[in-house]
């Protein structure tokens, strides 16, 4: 149902493992993704979530020379696609995506967000896995260049409760060690912290950096970077 003042249409509403999560349109084709009554995200500038990507691989190639290797990634959530789009077009092997909720996959596979995510999920270096976060990076598995973590608004501001142990020290000790020697953690956040900074030293990460992306209103966006080891 439309608003009288032109608000948001609900395109979709579904239950999902974490709670209610809803698609909502603005105007022709501005979508926002809308998780237990709380905004996540839209459609409306996907700066920020490209420069989760493009700075995760300029990170990798200051690390020095990896030979005829293609680099893999995990994109953590799949959101509105633009990190996916991005990654698709870049030079990287291959691919991982991991998204807890069925209903944003729907939304990429045979939705509105599809024109957003660029098709990307039929490109054959993409894999998808529909799965909690958190849970696939404790299980064993292969080793990643790097990690582009885009999970609900960051780490000091989360609309989902159990999101938080993701950056917990337990969380980012899982995410260090599924990266490769030298790999690169890149976290996307709606605000800066020190706090998380210091989480990510704290947990054994070297060369912790944030870039700072300018927004319309508010406190900047921001890409927390990080190193594991060589």
């Amino acid at each position: 149902m439309i608003a009288g003042d032109g608000g948001p249409v609900v395109v979709d509403r579904r239950n999902g493992p974490a709670g209610e999560i809803v698609l909502r349109r603005r105007g022709e084709r501005r979508y926002e993704i809308i998780a237990n009554g709380c905004f996540l995200m839209d459609t409306s500038d996907g700066r920020s979530e490209r420069l989760l990507v493009d700075a995760a691989l300029q990170a990798l190639d200051r690390g020095g020379d990896r030979g005829e290797d293609k680099p893999s990634v995990l994109l953590g959530g799949l959101g509105v696609g633009f990190s996916l789009a991005r990654a698709a077009a870049g030079p990287w092997g291959r691919i991982e995506v991991v998204e807890r909720e069925p209903a944003v996959v729907a939304w990429h596979r045979e939705g509105p967000l599809r024109e957003f995510s660029a098709g990307a999920l039929d490109d054959p270096r993409v894999f998808l896995v529909v799965d909690d976060l958190l849970a696939h990076l404790r299980r064993p598995g292969k080793a990643y260049d790097a990690l582009c973590l885009d999970i609900d608004n960051g780490p000091d501001w989360t609309v989902t409760e159990n999101n938080g142990s993701l950056y917990s020290p337990s969380g980012l000790d899982a995410c260090r060690n599924r990266l490769t020697p030298g790999g690169v953690l890149a976290v996307w956040s709606a605000q800066p912290s020190a706090a998380f900074e210091a989480a990510l030293r704290s947990a054994g990460f070297e060369r912790v950096h944030t870039l700072e992306i300018p927004v319309l209103r508010g406190v900047p966006d921001v890409v927390h970077l990080a190193h594991r080891a060589s």
